[in-house]
């Protein structure tokens, strides 16, 4: 029975022959001619979808990029034990990650619209759920290449992984000069990759396929060491992500709980309201249609935070009409975008069609003269 379950788990149905593999991995590997120009062209799609803030442009651009060869070729190879093709997996690496963040620099340097879009936020605080995908994302893949019937899970591996759009972002970083932006967005490029990379080389482990270069037990170990170490050094900051954004969103609920029950369900209407959870003390600031609070109300509410177990947070009420009225304004100015080309062609063809009218009985009159003209010379 156990045998049967086994079998009926196991990787090695279905198997493509192993030297066939890895002539198709070492093929993909290469980023000269055709693949560095797809490859480039796939960041500029890439980086308008971050720009635009189009998730359907972004996935087009996963699709199209061939950035997964040179990491699945260096996962092959450490599992191979095979170190000409690790060194030139990495080379070729090395040249599609510099390749694709001076494309996305030329294209946010040139771009007229510098506004943080929520796809581009998206990918400046990786954590350990990216990780995850990036493991799972990279065992399917490998899995898909070592069979003989390939099936679609890798368009679905591009997708899921992500590769492009962190190396787009970071290039956007750059151009704006954020370094939190760049340095949050390559650190989950390098998640991406180098759990796509551990991924393969346990597939490869487990499918037994045979080591090119003879490696003894003690070298082997190193290299085991190694992997586990650089496993825990990505994995840890991650981790702390993780815990963070999970705190954040436990705030952001207790403190929603908080306003509806203590504003919203006495019919206070709130008109105004910023949570900023990285200032000591976190501060809620608030402002109210109509209602005016007293020092001992607003000492009562803050009392009211810390028996809630809502610690190091203060509530702070705008009751002035003027800071009321240039706090909402700077809302407003902060979300408001910049007219497109588009707008103001289209607000310039509105014009001209408005115009027209009043030159058309000029146009008539000249249309008559010149019949009248060709009339009289026949």
């Amino acid at each position: 029975m156990i045998q049967k379950f086994v079998r009926f788990i196991s990787l090695h149905l279905g198997e493509e022959d192993q030297q066939r593999v890895l002539e198709n991995v070492s093929d993909d590997i290469s980023f000269r001619g055709s693949n560095l120009w797809i490859l480039a062209c796939a960041i500029v799609i890439a980086s308008i979808g971050l720009n635009v803030n189009s998730t359907a442009v972004i996935i087009g651009a996963m699709l199209i990029s061939p950035l997964m060869g040179p990491i699945v070729g260096a996962g092959f190879a450490l599992g191979t034990y095979n170190f000409q093709l690790l060194k030139r997996s990495m080379k070729n690496l090395l040249i599609a990650t510099i390749v694709s963040l001076l494309v996305s620099f030329i294209y946010f340097s040139l771009s007229p619209f510098k506004e943080t879009q929520s796809e581009l936020l998206a990918r400046t605080a990786p954590n350990i759920y990216d990780v995850l995908i990036a493991f799972f994302g990279g065992l399917v893949g490998v899995i898909a290449i070592t069979r003989v019937k390939k099936g679609n899970p890798i368009p679905g591996v591009a997708i899921a992984t992500a590769l492009m759009p962190p190396l787009c972002t970071a290039g956007y970083g750059l151009v704006v000069g954020n370094w939190i932006y760049f340095f949050g967005a390559f650190y989950l490029y390098t998640i991406n990759c180098f759990f796509i990379c551990i991924a393969t080389f346990l597939i490869i482990k487990y499918l037994k396929y045979k080591p090119i270069s003879l490696v003894d037990k003690k070298y082997e170990l190193q290299i085991r060491y190694g992997i586990t170490a650089l496993i825990i050094i990505m994995i840890v900051p991650s981790s702390y992500l993780a815990y963070n954004l999970l705190n954040e969103k436990k705030f952001n609920q207790h403190i929603d709980q908080f306003l509806n029950t203590e504003f919203s369900q006495k019919g206070y209407t709130l008109i105004y309201k910023k949570v900023n959870y990285n200032a000591s003390p976190r501060k809620i600031e608030l402002a109210f249609l109509s209602k005016k609070f007293s020092a001992d109300e607003l000492k009562a509410m803050n009392n009211k935070l810390k028996s809630l177990g809502i610690l190091n947070t203060e509530v702070v009420i705008k009751q002035d009409a003027t800071d009321i009225k240039s706090e909402i304004l700077n809302e407003i100015g902060q979300q408001t975008t910049i007219l497109s080309e588009k707008d103001i062609a289209i607000n310039d063809l509105r014009q001209k069609v408005e115009n027209t009218p009043s030159k058309i009985p000029v146009l008539l009159r000249r249309l008559k003269f010149f019949s009248l003209n060709s009339m009289i010379f026949q």
